[in-house]
This record gives structure tokens, sequence and C-alpha cells, in this order.
């Protein structure tokens, strides 16, 4: 594999287990029976969030995530690139089995989503580009799989993934979007009830 690409924020080794791309390229797929290796991605035309698990069973394991980070004074055609690419190395680097990725939600200014719409189809043409299966799931969905309420804050996503992955730190709010993702699909979308979250409760917008 090239020389990991400026592009790719990784989250600090310090805060999370196996945080740096150059360790996850290490970790190739597993043989065993059972193990699915997920890749959640958050997209956006300014920083695109990814997030890669494992799950064996009913079991989470964090692989790697972070961020790439589009140029600020590239244009349209440049920044789509820069996605494109990006996704492709982590894609070529840890070898996920599926790919799951956010809905495009309307906001009120049109062009904006236009926007985040070609960032999102960049992204999901970078997971079909290496033949991979591609589930798309909105926004209420993923924070209802992760935290069991569909109006989450993103402090209440952040916490969660942090705990279901058990994870030494707190993720930035993209990759954390993108691990979030990442864990809706890997329990089919479904709420608290397929996920390991027994004892939890909400305290203050956190879960304890």
């Amino acid at each position: 594999m090239k020389r990991k690409s400026s592009r790719l924020r990784e989250l600090p080794l310090a805060s999370l287990p196996r945080g740096s791309l150059s360790q996850a390229s290490s970790l190739k797929p597993q043989a065993s029976q059972g193990r699915i290796r997920v890749l959640g991605i958050d997209p956006g035309l300014r920083i695109t969030g990814f997030g890669v698990i494992d799950k064996t069973g009913n079991t989470l394991d964090y692989v790697t995530s972070g961020c790439i980070k589009t140029p600020a004074d590239g244009g349209l055609a440049l920044r789509l690139k820069t996605i494109l690419d990006g996704l492709g190395e982590v894609i070529a680097a840890n070898r996920p089995d599926q790919v799951a990725i956010e809905k495009v939600f309307v906001n009120s200014n049109p062009q904006s989503t236009l926007l985040l719409g070609q960032a999102r189809g960049t992204a999901i043409c970078a997971a079909v580009l290496h033949d991979l299966d591609v589930a798309e799931y909105t926004a209420l969905q993923i924070k209802q799989a992760v935290t069991g309420q569909g109006k989450a804050a993103k402090e209440q996503v952040q916490d969660m993934v942090k705990r279901l992955l058990r994870l030494a730190g707190d993720p930035s709010a993209d990759a954390a979007d993108a691990l979030a993702c990442a864990i809706c699909h890997a329990h089919g979308g479904q709420g608290l009830g397929k996920l390991a979250t027994a004892g939890y409760r909400m305290k203050r917008g956190r879960l304890v």
C-alpha cells in the first residue's frame, strides 16, 4: 500500500486502541466464520468520517476510525476526488466485508443538501468500485439503534459509541457518527434490544 495520505486524519493512539491507519492496515480479516468487518461512513463535503468495526456474534470490536478532510481552497471536483481516493485507501487497508452509510437529510438550504448528496454519492462509488454491498440508514435509525432514542444529541452518540466499543477516549464527532452507522448496521438496524446496553441510563444528556 502507498504511504498514508495526509488527507486521512486518524484519532490519537493515546485516546483509542488500534487508532492509526498504519496499524489498521495490518489487521487483515480473520478466516474464522462468523466475523464480519463493517465500514461505516458519515459523508460530508468538507469532512467525511469513517469507522471500521468487527462483529463476532454479539461482540463488537473497534478496528480504526478517522476523518477525510477535503481542501478548503479546492473546487468541487477536487473535493470529491479527495473523498473517493481517501475512502479507497481506507477500504484497501482494512478490507471490510460490508459498508453502511448515512442517508442524506433535506434541510432548509437546497444547495447544502445538493452538495452533501454529491459527497454521499462519491462515498457510495468508493464502496461499489471495491465490489462491496452498501446499506443505508437515516440519522434517526442510527441514533435509535445506538442510544435508544432517535433525537439523541451528538454527545450522547459519542458517549455510547465509546461504551459499546470499549474505547479509552471519546472519538471525534464525525468519526463517532461513522462508527455509530457501522454499529447500527452490525445489528441489523435494530434498537437497544440488539445491543449490549443493559444497565445504562441517561443522566444530564450522557449515558451512565
